[in-house]
C-alpha cells in the first residue's frame, strides 16, 4: 500500500536514460528559477515603506530614490551573475566559485549562506502569499499558520513529481503574475497621463515614531534588497536547462533582470504617487490595484496572481536547495544521502529536507512575513559578494584575452554588494540578523565536522594495505524458541553455509525446554541443540554470553547468528507477537565479528501453499471417486537426519 500511494503521488519511476529529456527549455526555466526574484515584487516596496514610515508623511516620498538604487543593484547582480554562469557552465553558483578561488573555508561559508537563503525564501514567500490571501479575505487570518503549511506540502509535493512536471505546472502561475502586474502598470500610467496622481496626504496626517536620518534610509534601503533574492538560483541551477546549458541560463538571467527592474520599478513608481502607506490588513500591491481598478473581477486577478505567484516562487528554493546539497554531499559536507537522486530524477531527500526546515521557520515565526525578512537577505548578499570576490580573483590569475572587462564587471558587483551586506548588517542586526551572524558560523563548523567524520570513516575503511583477501573460520549460531517451518527453514540455509552450525535455545520455561529437546530428538538432524539459562528470563542476555564466548575463543572468527523470523499476514498482526526477531537484532549489532543473517518465513506464502495443497487433495479425492477430508493435508515424513523445507 504505501508504495502504490508513492506511484499515486508522485509517479511511475523514470529511468536514467530520461535525464537528457527532462531539461528545461528558456521559457519553462524562467518560471522554475526566477519565480522567486520576480515574486519579491510582491513585498521588496512594502518593505521599504514600512521602515519610511517611521518618520510619517516625510518619509514616503523617499521609497522612489530608494526603489531606483535598488533597481540599479539589481542590473549590477544580474551582469556579475552572467560572468558566474560563462565562468561556471556546470553551476555550482557561489559555493564552488568560493571554494575554489578563495578556499575551503569561504566556500562553506558561501554554500551555508545559500542554503539557509533557500530555506528563508520558501518561508518568506509563502507567508507572503498568505498574507495576499488574507488582504482580499480578512476573515482567513486565524488560518494563517495552517494555509502555509499546506502550501509548502503541496509545492513540495509537486516538486517531488520532477523538474519538468513542475515547470509546466508553475509556468502558468509565473507568466499570468508577469502579464497581470503589466497590465496594471499599463493602467495605471494611462490613467495618470490623462487625469495625474491623486493629491499627497497632507504633511503630519501620520504619527512620526523615528526622525527621518540617513541611517532611517539606509533601513529603508537593506529592507528593499530582498528584491534581489533569487537572482542566483539561475547561477546555481543552470545544469537544469537544455544544451547549451550556459547560453540559455545566461539568456534567462538577462530576460529576469529586465523583469525584475521593470516591475518593481513600476510598483515603486506607483507607491510613490499615489501615496501608499504599509498596512497590516492589506498589502501594497493590493492597495495599488484598488486604487486602479477598484473592486472590479481584474483586481481579484492581480490579487490571485500575486499569491499564486508567491506560493509558487517557494518552488525556486526546491530547484536550488537540493541540488546546492548534493554538491555539499558529494564533497562529503553534509549527509551523502543528500546526493541521492530519486526515482523521478530528483534529490528527493534535498526536498522533503527544505520542506521540513522551512514549515519550522512559519510556526517559529507565527506565519509573519516581516518577523522573516531581517533575516533574509544577509545570507543572499553575503553570497553574493563572496562569488563576485571569487571571480574577481579567477580572472586576475588567468588573465586571459579580454580578462580586464570582465574583472571590472565582478569587481563592481563585489564592491556593491559588500556595502549593502555591511548596510544590512548595520541596521538589522538588532531585528533578527543576529541569528544568522551565529548560525552560519555554526553551520561551517557542523560541514567540517561531517567531513571530518566521513574521512576518517574512508581511512579505518581503506584497502591499501591489504595485499590479498584475508579468510576467517565462521561458527554458525541459530536461535530456536520452538520448531516450526520458520526454525526450520532457517536451519536448512545454515547448514547449506558449510560451516559448523549449533542451534540454540534459551531456556525461559523448563517444560518448553525439555519438549524442544524431545522434538529435536526425533528430528535427528545431525545438529547439536545447546540450551542456555536464563535464571532472569532474559531472552537476549544468555544469547549475547554464548556469542561472546564463541568470539572469545576465536577473536579472528566470525560468529554468524541465524535469526529465524515469520512476517504476519498483514502488517497489524505484528502487533500480537513479541518480535523477538528485532531485539536479538538491535543486542547483537554492537559485536562487531558477530554477523546478523535474518531468515524471514511470509505467513501469507504458508497460506497461499496450504490453500493451493488443499485444493489439489480435493481435486485428486473427487477423481478417485473419494469424499473430500476436513483435515489439513499431511505431508510426507520427513526421514532421520533430514530437515524437511520450509
Amino acid at each position: 500500500m504505501p508504495y502504490s500511494l508513492r506511484r499515486l503521488l508522485i509517479g511511475s519511476p523514470l529511468a536514467t536514460s530520461r535525464m537528457s529529456h527532462e531539461k528545461l527549455s528558456i521559457p519553462i526555466g524562467l518560471a522554475v528559477l526566477a519565480s522567486d526574484a520576480l515574486s519579491s515584487v510582491a513585498y521588496a516596496t512594502e518593505e521599504i515603506l514600512l521602515a519610511l514610515v517611521l518618520a510619517g508623511t516625510a518619509g514616503l516620498p523617499y521609497v522612489l530614490p530608494v526603489g531606483i538604487a535598488i533597481a540599479v543593484l539589481i542590473l549590477i547582480v544580474a551582469t556579475s551573475y552572467r560572468q558566474t554562469i560563462r565562468e561556471y557552465p556546470d553551476g555550482g553558483g557561489a559555493y564552488r566559485v568560493a571554494q575554489e578561488n578563495l578556499g575551503v573555508v569561504p566556500g562553506l561559508v558561501a554554500g551555508a549562506a545559500m542554503l539557509t537563503d533557500y530555506i528563508l525564501t520558501v518561508a518568506v514567500s509563502v507567508t507572503a502569499g498568505v498574507a495576499a490571501v488574507i488582504s482580499a479575505f480578512p476573515q482567513l487570518d486565524p488560518y494563517r499558520i495552517p494555509m502555509a503549511i499546506l502550501v509548502i506540502c503541496i509545492v513540495a509535493l509537486i516538486n517531488l513529481r520532477g523538474v519538468r512536471e513542475s515547470g509546466w505546472v508553475f509556468a502558468i502561475p509565473c507568466y499570468g503574475f508577469i502579464i497581470s502586474i503589466l497590465v496594471l502598470l499599463a493602467v495605471a500610467a494611462y490613467r495618470v497621463v490623462h487625469t495625474g496622481f491623486p493629491p499627497p496626504a497632507p504633511a503630519g496626517s501620520l504619527p512620526v515614531v523615528q526622525a527621518l536620518t540617513w541611517f532611517l534610509v539606509l533601513r529603508a534601503f537593506a529592507s528593499g534588497c530582498a528584491a534581489l533574492t533569487g537572482i542566483e538560483s539561475v547561477a546555481n541551477g543552470v545544469k537544469v536547462f537544455k544544451e547549451p546549458a550556459a547560453a540559455r541560463g545566461a539568456r534567462v538571467l538577462a530576460i529576469l533582470g529586465v523583469l525584475l527592474t521593470v516591475l518593481f520599478v513600476g510598483i515603486t513608481s506607483l507607491a510613490h504617487g499615489y501615496s501608499i502607506t504599509p498596512s497590516h490588513t492589506e498589502t501594497v500591491v493590493s492597495q495599488i490595484a484598488r486604487h486602479v481598478f477598484g473592486r472590479s473581477w481584474f483586481y481579484y486577478v492581480v490579487q490571485f496572481s500575486t499569491f499564486v505567484i508567491l506560493f509558487l516562487a517557494a518552488n525556486t528554493s526546491f530547484a536550488g536547495f537540493p541540488r546546492l546539497a548534493s554538491l555539499l554531499a558529494r564533497d562529503s559536507y553534509v549527509p551523502r544521502q543528500l546526493a541521492n537522486v530519486g526515482d523521478r530524477l530528483v534529490f528527493n531527500n534535498g526536498i522533503v529536507l527544505l520542506a521540513g526546515a522551512a514549515i519550522a521557520l512559519v510556526i517559529i515565526f507565527a506565519g509573519q512575513t516581516h518577523a522573516l525578512i531581517p533575516l533574509y537577505a544577509v545570507g543572499v548578499f553575503l553570497a553574493f559578494t563572496l562569488s563576485q570576490a571569487g571571480l574577481v580573483v579567477r580572472r586576475w590569475r588567468q588573465r586571459q584575452p579580454g580578462w580586464r572587462g570582465g574583472l571590472a564587471i565582478s569587481a563592481i558587483g563585489a564592491l556593491t554588494t559588500l556595502t549593502v551586506l555591511c548596510v544590512l548588517l548595520l541596521v538589522k542586526f538588532t531585528q533578527g540578523a543576529w541569528m544568522i551572524v551565529l548560525l552560519l558560523p555554526l553551520l561551517v563548523w557542523q560541514f567540517r565536522t561531517i567531513k571530518q567524520h566521513y574521512d576518517g570513516v574512508a581511512r579505518l575503511l581503506g584497502t591499501d594495505h591489504l595485499t590479498k583477501l584475508p579468510t576467517r573460520p565462521t561458527t554458525v549460531i541459530v536461535p530456536v524458541a520452538g520448531l516450526h517451518q520458520g526454525v526450520l527453514r532457517a536451519l536448512r540455509f545454515a547448514r547449506g553455509l558449510g560451516c559448523p552450525v549449533q542451534a540454540v535455545h534459551v531456556g525461559i520455561d523448563a517444560g518448553q525446554a525439555d519438549k524442544l529437546r524431545r522434538q529435536w530428538a526425533e528430528l535427528d538432524s545431525g545438529l547439536p541443540l545447546v540450551v542456555l539459562k536464563s535464571p532472569y528470563r532474559s531472552l537476549a542476555q544468555p544469547l549475547l554470553e554464548y556469542v561472546d564466548e564463541a568470539l572469545e575463543r576465536d577473536p579472528d572468527a566470525f560468529v554468524a547468528v541465524v535469526i529465524p523470523e515469520f512476517v504476519p499476514q498483514h502488517w497489524r498482526h505484528a502487533v500480537l507477537h513479541n518480535q523477538s526477531a528485532v531485539l536479538l537484532h538491535f543486542a547483537l549489532r554492537s559485536r562487531p565479528n558477530a554477523v546478523l543473517i535474518s531468515i524471514r518465513y511470509l505467513l501469507s506464502e504458508a497460506v497461499r501453499e496450504a490453500t493451493a495443497g488443499s485444493l489439489a487433495s480435493e481435486a485428486d479425492a473427487s477423481a478417485a471417486g473419494e469424499q473430500p477430508s476436513d483435515a489439513p493435508p499431511e505431508g510426507p515424513e520427513p526421514r532421520r537426519g533430514e530437515i524437511p523445507p520450509a
